[in-house]
């Protein structure tokens, strides 16, 4: 069973005319700008996590070196209270810092 040539005359008809008709487009589709109150983060965010990537850096600065120059023998400069406590904890606490950053709102002024 096919479809009637009457069926098939009208939709061929429809297509022609929807060709033939002006359909006015807009000449170019705008998004929706983005304002201070639309951005998920906001300026203080971005410095707090530069200085939270500060924080993390230096720690692992911390962290590092230690090195003797002749590998068979022990250097105890490895276990300084530098590298074990002190580089560690400014990492951990750039890293805890992070997440407060990244979750901070800061309070926004009423407009009058």
């Amino acid at each position: 069973m096919g479809i009637s040539t009457s069926k098939k005359k009208s939709v061929l008809e429809s297509i022609r005319s929807s060709e033939t008709q002006k359909v006015e487009t807009p000449t170019g589709v705008r998004q929706a700008e983005e304002t201070e109150d639309t951005r998920p983060f906001t300026r203080v965010n971005f410095y707090m996590m530069a200085g939270c990537i500060a924080l993390i850096i230096i720690g692992f600065l911390l962290m590092s070196g230690g090195q003797s120059a002749d590998p068979q023998a022990f250097n105890p400069e490895i276990f300084s209270t530098r590298r074990i406590v002190v580089g560690p904890l400014l990492a951990f606490l750039g890293f805890l810092l992070m997440a407060f950053a990244i979750i901070y709102t800061p309070k926004t002024k009423e407009k009058k």
